[in-house]
């Protein structure tokens, strides 16, 4: 059995990034699990984004709005990059209604109770004028990874409805690097560094404990099938055997027809007469006592076999 690593620790810490450390892998194990985990970590976790958005007087992304200093796709692109904490598994929907010349950040949203902006600093667009205004809708989700228009066929947009591309995952960055390190006598152990860099709505360490139970689940998985493969062939092994029929006794024929070799006499006897090209009792009943006397082998001693198995027969050898 191969050696297992020493415990995983956290070498480096600032911010929503860390480095994570660990030591003694068995050689090819420090990218076996390096990999594996930035795959999960990039890919897997849940988080929140915005889905869609519904301005005033906007009817598609291709619009421009008066005094606005952006154009409507770089408000949609500002508006994805706000990170949300989300409580409720249902579609939450908030609001803004920003007037007069001025920066509209994050912070100027009016949302839910269900709903926490992890980033309210994050600009969205520029009003320009005092006449200016922006007022519209936004739809917060959460879902995995990364999701585009296209595979949310199912959800119809209302008129002035923008639906958007969203980015749920709260991992932003991972890095891994796997080292040689000294194990005893070998020196082609591996050490491996996992650098995570989140968006702020969880920390570096709740997104590898997520990304380490997505993993064991799947895991659990394999384990569960050989279990049954197990019980399976243990039940088989432990199955009792089907009592097998007695077989049925050949049905002798006793009279006249019946062969030499199935009478009850003795072996001697029957193998003398099966060598006097004798098959059947009907054969012996065609000599007499004396003409069985002169067959090789057989003898008087024989003869009477003869007599005394045919006279149980109701038989008897021919007269002369």
């Amino acid at each position: 059995m191969i050696p297992l690593p020493q415990s995983i620790k956290i070498i480096s810490q600032e911010g929503h990034q860390a480095t994570f450390e660990m030591e003694g892998l068995y050689p090819g194990y420090g990218t076996t699990l390096g990999n594996t985990l930035r795959r999960i970590l990039l890919s897997s976790l849940e988080g929140a984004a915005v889905t869609s958005l519904q301005v005033e007087g906007v009817p598609h992304e291709f619009s421009t709005i008066p005094g606005i200093q952006e154009d409507v796709v770089q408000v949609i692109l500002n508006f994805k990059r706000l990170r949300f904490k989300v409580t409720s598994d249902e579609p939450q929907e908030g609001h803004f209604e920003i007037k007069g010349k001025k920066e509209i950040c994050g912070k100027d949203l009016f949302l839910p109770s269900q709903v926490k902006i992890t980033n309210p600093e994050q600009r969205l667009a520029t009003l320009t004028s005092q006449k200016a205004k922006l007022v519209g809708r936004l739809r917060i989700e959460k879902g995995v990874g990364y999701q585009s228009v296209e595979q949310r066929e199912e959800q119809k947009a209302a008129i002035g409805e923008i639906l958007i591309d969203s980015l749920f995952s709260p991992v932003e960055k991972v890095f891994y690097q796997a080292e040689k390190m000294r194990v005893g006598k070998r020196t082609d152990f591996d050490r491996l560094l996992l650098g995570i860099t989140t968006d702020g709505t969880i920390s570096p360490s709740e997104a590898l404990g997520q990304a380490i139970v997505i993993l064991q689940e799947h895991l659990a998985i394999f384990e569960n099938y050989l279990q049954e493969e197990e019980k399976t062939v243990s039940e088989k092994k432990e199955k009792p055997r089907k009592k097998e029929k007695p077989q049925k006794k050949k049905k002798v024929i006793v009279g006249k027809n019946s062969k030499i070799e199935d009478l009850d006499w003795s072996p001697r006897l029957k193998a003398v007469l099966l060598d006097g090209h004798f098959k059947t009792v009907a054969g012996l009943l065609t000599k007499s006592r004396e003409k069985l006397l002169a067959l090789e082998g057989l003898g008087e001693k024989g003869v009477k076999e003869i007599e005394q198995g045919l006279k149980k027969l109701h038989l008897q050898l021919r007269k002369d």
